[in-house]
């Protein structure tokens, strides 16, 4: 029987840490989406207010079904909001809300780092999707020009996932000024804003490191397969 060690030491404690991340992160949220804001502002409100802030007047904010299902579409120039954000007054709402909000200021200020995730997409769809397994099936059959395909259409996706980390930071970062510099939350209510935006990041680093992960491993068993 084959055994993959590579799997086991890389891959399986990233993918845990990830599942420790979900926790944190809906933990998180369900604590502060219970703390009502004291200027009593909802996610949409606060969306609205940090795009009139940053004069951004072409995006449209709409609420969409789910819970942490928050994204803003920069293809549509649509901020769409899950119900728990959308129309409730939390710090929780109110601090994802403004983190999403940061996503349409950097696509409005073109952000270098955000218009080179969006260009990887395609490539990262495909990458994660066949990359992986044309490598595998490259070493099975020993064939280095399939293993080489796989692991570049795979390193597309690993960028994609690297990309994605100055990405969201900055988008948190953004958020947090602009609701500490318009007082939009007192001193408190930011230090739980802080806490729901931390355990969200924490979920993209472990998706980066089991990417970078499963990428080493691609390269570990391509090389003792030759």
């Amino acid at each position: 029987m084959y055994f993959d060690e590579y799997y086991l030491i890389l891959v399986v404690p990233t993918l845990l840490l990830s599942i420790w991340a979900q926790i944190m992160v809906k933990s998180t949220f369900a604590k502060y989406s219970k703390i009502r804001c004291s200027r009593n502002i909802t996610g949409q409100d606060a969306a609205a207010l940090l795009m009139r802030v940053n004069n951004i007047r072409d995006v449209r904010i709409e609420a969409v079904g789910g819970s942490l299902t928050d994204h803003y579409d920069p293809a549509a120039k649509v901020l769409r909001l899950s119900q728990p954000v959308y129309n409730q007054p939390s710090i929780a709402a109110v601090g994802v809300a403004a983190h999403e909000t940061g996503h349409a200021i950097q696509h409005a200020l073109s952000w270098g780092p955000l218009a080179l995730r969006s260009t990887l997409v395609p490539a990262a769809n495909i990458g994660s999707s066949f990359g992986p397994w044309l490598a595998v099936a490259g070493i099975f059959f020993s064939l280095p020009i399939l293993i080489n395909i796989g692991i570049i259409l795979f390193g597309a996706a690993v960028l994609f996932y690297v990309v994605t980390l100055p990405v969201e930071f900055n988008a948190s970062a953004r958020a947090i000024a602009i609701l500490r510099d318009n007082n939009v939350l007192n001193g408190e209510e930011l230090r739980g804003v802080k806490k729901v935006l931390t355990a969200a990041a924490l979920t993209y680093v472990a998706s980066a490191l089991t990417a970078l992960m499963s990428f080493l491993r691609l390269i570990l068993l391509s090389r003792r397969r030759r």
